[in-house]
């Protein structure tokens, strides 16, 4: 059983659910290399060094500023500092419902899962059902360490997630980029359009991918904690810059120099095995009148 890093309730209206906050993120899984002396392999330590005094100082000599101009700086007590605070009031506010589909990714930031406490199991599991059978997701107000965070509280399986959300002066807006506006032929959007449906699929399977750098790093440790002397891998050959993009998309969906012209005769593919070309030869006979007569009929239900 995870241990909870904190307290809060749910608030909307006259209902209080009582919550208790689990990080989503598993820390243990990252790895990380300290730093240590070469010739005794102590751990460091990191001090504090005054550049005018030339000196090392200790960490009661030091005090917070906010640099309001180059090298200015206006200087704030601890006090002052506490005092700037978003007081702690463990209460997660829900705001409004949205639509799930009105809020982009790309404001989501750090995820915790919401846990019921002792008393709140049942209003829990409701409002998790009435987001579920909305659509909606809750966007709520907290505070907590000194901090106030803009969050959305949403159903994942029977349970609860509250998502952090950026506010939007901490993103960037995509219009800062240089984006060109290239023209796209219609059989280039056909054949990307066709690569995409080939490696379509309708649900997201996270399992079935891993980290496979942190796998070899893993690895790479545990050699060396056997003793083993690592040798530095060999590098992949960069790859040809490609600059017939026809050709590209012809090479991704298989390498022929006929491909589909539609989604759906690649869906087709898929399911069928490919047939190989009829050959014809070079001197044939020539054909009776009356098999020129059944040609045509032939030939339209070839279509």
């Amino acid at each position: 059983m995870p241990r909870a890093i904190a307290s809060a309730q749910i608030a909307f209206g006259l209902v209080a659910i009582p919550v208790k906050l689990f990080s989503a993120a598993e820390s243990s899984e990252r790895i990380s290399f300290n730093m240590l002396h070469k010739d005794c392999g102590s751990r460091i330590q990191q001090q504090l060094f005054c550049p005018k005094d030339e000196r090392t100082i200790d960490r009661s000599e030091v005090v917070k500023g906010y640099e309001f101009s180059k090298g200015q700086y206006v200087l704030f007590s601890e006090e002052e500092i506490k005092s700037l605070e978003e007081k702690a009031t463990q209460t997660i506010e829900i705001t409004e419902f949205l639509p799930s589909t009105e809020i982009d990714p790309i404001f989501f930031s750090k995820a915790y899962y919401l846990g019921p406490d002792r008393g709140g199991d049942r209003a829990y599991t409701l409002l998790s059902k009435a987001l579920q059978e909305t659509g909606r997701w809750a966007l709520a107000k907290y505070a907590a360490r000194g901090k106030q965070y803009l969050t959305i509280l949403r159903p994942l399986g029977k349970g609860l997630v509250m998502q952090q959300l950026y506010y939007p002066s901490e993103i960037r807006s995509i219009d800062e980029l240089d984006l060109s506006d290239a023209p796209v032929k219609d059989n280039e959007l056909k054949m990307a359009i066709q690569l995409a449906e080939m490696g379509a699929t309708e649900e997201f399977h996270p399992e079935n991918y891993r980290d496979e750098q942190a796998e070899r790093t893993r690895a790479l440790i545990q050699r060396k904690i056997e003793g083993e002397e690592i040798t530095s891998l060999a590098s992949e050959e960069p790859r040809a810059q490609v600059i017939d993009l026809m050709e590209a998309l012809r090479a991704s969906l298989g390498g022929g120099s006929r491909a589909a012209s539609s989604p759906s005769s690649s869906r087709a593919a898929k399911s069928a095995p490919a047939k190989m070309p009829v050959r014809t030869e070079e001197k044939r006979k020539p054909a009776k009148p009356a098999a020129r007569k059944a040609a045509p009929a032939a030939k339209s239900k070839a279509r």
